[in-house]
């Protein structure tokens, strides 16, 4: 039993490198692993990187192989509202207790690889060493395992996926991983590895030479979005849609999920193929596990927290995690498909660092009016900042700028509520980071708690 509580363990993390600040080197995170005993070779691992939709995709994926009867870890990244999120077992978040006595087990090892190096492990670096840790003392069957940031130099490139995932690539984090897609899609090749499969979600075309280029040289099977697998068609549902898919292993027809947008349809047949990939299911060999009772069972449980989630109704309150312009511009995509708000008020708080005038952009012919906040976090931009920004895009009638995140769903709410008399149903969407997304929907929670007392 550690001394340690979790808040302390917490605080000692998060005193570390933050994960957005890189070193690109293997080495320390290699040798940590090693000293533990190289807890990620335990068990087969689906890695997952790509731009936009790896957390879903990871958690459709976990979800699959869960019906089909697996014990699962799964390692995700950043988290919404606590970093017991990142790890979980079985689908739920490693506990308190569980999160310290892991921390316990390795801080010895960790103590020994900082004292050996000139930069201390990071943050992110001993996170993923806990995670392959609790999975390998569970134990469990299988890891889902996201890539931090990029792929080839990420921590979690110490474990070798027997299927590599790469959902769509576009541009962010260009002053790390390069200004173009191309540049980007070379560094997250690097999670594909020899002898696995590489299940590579629909990608442009100089993107998708990359990848197959890179699973050539290693000797790694390819399934592609629109040749092996993919989506044959969907429609819209109360609370999702109806997809139909065809797999490597066959065709799953009319499967519910209960998500909204076309990306969310797009990252479901990724999965599907990922975990047919790992089990062997294929058109000659359709396995034993992946029946479409399986999908259906498994695909109705999922959820993505944080991704086109509504936390309110009267006035309906979403909360969506887009943070870089592809991802707005899927999430203005999926608003505008799934409902039928007039008007529309956004709330944005982005990170400095992000292309924040298309991602304004991306959502000014769907928004009314754009409430301009920052969350707490030290790298967001300052709301004044983002509102100059967003007065050349939307107009001066158009924005509002409120720096604390509360006053400004607020205040998003109230206008909602007030034009929707005239127009029909306000809707309100929080928006611009995941730590945006996480604060607000953490706020909402508690005020629909304290509204029942």
């Amino acid at each position: 039993m550690s001394d340690l509580s979790y808040a302390e363990v917490s605080a000692k993390l998060q005193a570390r490198w933050p994960e957005n600040k890189i070193d690109p080197t293997l080495d320390r995170v290699q040798r940590l692993v090693e000293l533990l005993g190289d807890p990620q070779k335990a068990y087969p691992v689906v890695h997952l990187t790509g731009t936009n939709g790896k957390t879903s995709t990871a958690r459709m994926v976990d979800a699959l192989l869960r019906e089909a009867g697996l014990r699962t870890g799964r390692f995700t990244s950043p988290h919404l509202e606590t970093v017991r999120e990142r790890i979980t077992l079985n689908g739920e978040p490693i506990d308190e207790q569980r999160f310290v006595e892991i921390y316990t087990e390795i801080e010895p090892y960790v103590d020994v690889v900082d004292a050996e190096n000139e930069h201390p492990l990071s943050f992110f670096e001993v996170m993923t060493a806990m995670a392959f840790a609790a999975f390998a003392d569970a134990p469990v069957d299988v890891a889902v395992i996201e890539v931090g940031l990029g792929g080839t130099w990420d921590s979690t490139n110490v474990a070798d996926g027997t299927v590599a995932v790469i959902t769509p690539v576009a541009v962010d984090h260009a002053h790390i991983l390069g200004s173009d897609p191309v540049t980007i899609a070379r560094d997250k090749s690097g999670i594909i590895k020899a002898g696995s499969t590489a299940v590579i979600a629909q990608q442009s075309l100089d993107v998708a030479e990359v990848l197959v280029r890179r699973a050539a040289e290693v000797g790694a099977q390819v399934a592609r979005e629109g040749l092996e697998y993919g989506v044959v068609s969907r429609s819209v549902a109360v609370g999702g849609q109806l997809i139909s898919f065809k797999g490597l292993g066959g065709e799953y027809d009319d499967i519910f999920l209960p998500l909204h947008g076309e990306y969310q349809a797009h990252n479901a047949a990724t999965a599907l193929a990922a975990v047919e990939a790992l089990l062997g299911a294929t058109s000659q060999n359709e396995g034993d596990r992946m029946t479409r009772e399986l999908v259906e069972a498994a695909f109705a449980e999922v959820t993505s927290p944080g991704r086109m989630e509504v936390v309110r109704t009267s006035p309906t309150v979403i909360v969506d995690a887009a943070h870089n312009p592809h991802g707005a511009e899927a999430t203005a995509a999926t608003v505008t498909e799934a409902f039928a708000f007039q008007p529309l008020i956004g709330v944005l708080g982005c990170m400095k660092d992000k292309d924040v005038y298309a991602i304004l952009e991306a959502y000014e012919p769907i928004m009314e009016t754009v409430v301009c906040t920052r969350n707490s976090f030290e790298r967001s931009m300052p709301a004044d900042e983002l509102g100059e920004i967003a007065i050349e895009i939307f107009g001066e009638d158009r924005v509002l700028v409120r720096p604390k995140l509360l006053d400004a769903i607020d205040d998003a709410i109230r206008l909602a509520e007030e034009n929707a008399l005239a127009m029909g149903t306000g809707g309100v969407l929080v928006t611009g980071s995941v730590i945006t997304a996480g604060e607000a929907r953490t706020l909402l929670v508690r005020k629909r708690a304290g509204d029942r007392q």
